[in-house]
């Protein structure tokens, strides 16, 4: 009898399948139809995979290509958790042709098991994006969370050579940003404005800057509200005019980013 429960959670991203597992179950020799990649959250197990048997513990990422034959049996009575995405084979596709610039079809996961932090953190972005925190994510943020994740992954944990990146249209990318942080703009505007593909552009944006350009946005918007709440603007106007979704989205944004609130900011910056 399996103790536990493996469930199918809604996905907000099309081409992505979530499960979230909590079991003792020991799973069977099978196969799944798209590229696996999930993540331990307690306990472990072993297991059999293309390279061989293998065995994953808490915190580190499980990897499996299509029609790759597989089993899974917990490490102790204990069982396991883990989360897992199961992505089209047409996402990866499009990632290795955006990587590469050239269209590829033979693409494969080079690691059954493997202890990457940043894959991790990746991977729980993705995650939290597609369906944690799903209905608050913007389409850029979730946009980007996929293309992080599938750029890592196709970097470091798959047979594609990846060429390096020119650093000069990053700019104009920053500078669209900067002449409208409250437009709407999403990943892929930014990287027609700059001639790049979405994930050439993340890369880059992010060795230039330091930060992706969810982020970096994110900043400048802060940036223009604080300047709209200076001169007088009511807050919720202010929200709106930096584009943000409403006035507590901007609360939370500025938070996060200054450690006070509008409301306070507000208080201290104007003239009574």
């Amino acid at each position: 009898m399996q103790r536990g429960r493996v469930q199918m959670v809604r996905c907000a991203i099309d081409g992505l399948e979530a499960t979230v597992a909590e079991t003792t179950h020991a799973f069977p020799r099978h196969s799944h139809d798209g590229f696996g990649i999930g993540v331990i959250v307690r306990g472990g197990q072993r297991s059999a995979s293309g390279r061989g048997p293998v065995e994953a513990r808490v915190n580190d990422v499980i990897t499996c290509n299509p029609g790759e034959v597989h089993d899974g049996s917990p490490l102790d009575e204990r069982g396991r958790a883990w989360r897992m995405l199961y992505f089209a084979p047409s996402l990866m596709f499009e990632a290795a042709a955006e990587l590469t610039l050239t269209f590829l079809r033979d693409v494969e996961l080079t690691q059954p098991v493997t202890h990457d932090p940043v894959l991790k953190r990746r991977f729980e972005h993705l995650f939290a994006a597609a369906v944690d925190d799903a209905a608050r994510t913007c389409d850029m943020a979730r946009d980007e969370a996929l293309v992080a994740l599938l750029a890592h992954v196709g970097a470091h944990h798959t047979t594609l050579a990846v060429p390096r990146l020119p650093a000069a249209p990053i700019a104009r990318a920053k500078v669209r940003i900067d002449d409208d942080p409250a437009s709407s703009l999403t990943l892929a505007d930014l990287a027609s404005e700059a001639g790049m593909s979405r994930f050439q552009l993340l890369r880059g944006f992010a060795q230039e800057l330091g930060l992706p350009p969810h982020a970096y946005r994110m900043q400048r918007r802060v940036a223009l509200a604080r300047r709209l709440i200076a001169t007088g603007s009511a807050l919720a106007d202010a929200a709106a005019g930096a584009g943000f979704a409403d006035q507590s989205h901007m609360t939370r944004a500025f938070v996060r980013l200054l450690g006070v609130t509008p409301a306070s900011y507000a208080a201290a910056t104007r003239r009574t």
